[in-house]
């Protein structure tokens, strides 16, 4: 892979082209924010959060740093006065469209926005749209249990028909990696109840010691997956040894602490 030369707060550095500048600014102690990047998943560039100042030549120009190719010659600053009023826009209109959301006020008021300038959009909660969930559920788990829905200030992240979901395995992965804690979900003693996404999921029980454990789409989804090396998935964690099962996805760890959480 070639190496190219690029700065960053005036600190030079060599790195493999086309890396995302977010990444190689972070391996360099560089803070920046962000409430819409996850490693597992490809740069979205959502939440306007990570936004930097790049100049190149005579051009300078602001751009989100997850979805920003390294290039030869880029000079990329992360602290400029640009670049802090476009974050504090940015906090302020996640701020109206989600409200409720504790992690935004907190980044807001530490930039010293008090109160967002713009008026509060209701039903979405602690919801940013993100897209988070919808894309860790498409592009690692391969369903399409949330999607977007309408447009433009009616958009929001739900289910199809916005009823049960027949498509949700239950793994926990759109829970594990939504910044604001929106998708809410609770155990009982024979289900799992995502509240966020109105849908309810038998548990199955281990053959063991009998106790719930893992919703049955999620057990049926990981047999079909893996076969006969998944022998253990009709024990619960406490009872089986965890060498083969633990090796299927992250999904299945995602869903492992869930159940811990619930159980």
């Amino acid at each position: 892979m070639a190496l190219v030369k690029t700065v960053i707060d005036t600190r030079e550095a060599e790195v493999e082209r086309d890396r995302w500048a977010l990444d190689v600014a972070r391996e360099m102690g560089i803070e920046i924010p962000t409430l819409c990047h996850h490693p597992a998943l490809e740069p979205y560039g959502a939440c306007r959060l990570c936004v930097v100042e790049v100049t190149r030549g005579k051009w300078t120009w602001l751009t989100t740093s997850c979805d920003l190719p390294i290039r030869e010659g880029l000079e990329i600053r992360t602290d400029t006065e640009n670049v802090m009023k476009a974050r504090r826009m940015a906090l302020e209109l996640l701020w109206a469209q989600a409200p409720e959301a504790e992690v935004v006020q907190r980044m807001a008021r530490a930039m010293g926005v008090r109160k967002p300038r713009f008026a509060a959009r209701e039903g979405l909660g602690k919801c940013i749209l993100c897209g988070l969930c919808v894309r860790v559920c498409a592009e690692v788990l391969g369903e399409s249990a949330v999607s977007f829905s309408k447009r433009g200030a009616s958009r929001v992240v739900t289910t199809p028909f916005a009823d049960s979901s027949s498509e949700c395995i239950g793994c926990g992965a759109c829970i594990a990696v939504c910044p604001t804690g929106h998708i809410v979900a609770e155990y009982d003693e024979a289900a799992l109840k995502l509240e966020t996404w109105k849908t309810e999921l038998e548990l199955a029980r281990c053959e063991k010691c009998g106790r719930a454990y893992l919703p049955r789409r999620m057990i049926e989804r990981i047999e079909r997956e893996c076969g006969e090396t998944c022998g253990e998935i009709r024990l619960c964690p406490k009872c089986r040894s965890g060498s083969t099962v633990e090796k299927w996805s992250d999904a299945l760890r995602l869903a492992d602490m869930a159940g811990r959480r619930g159980g």
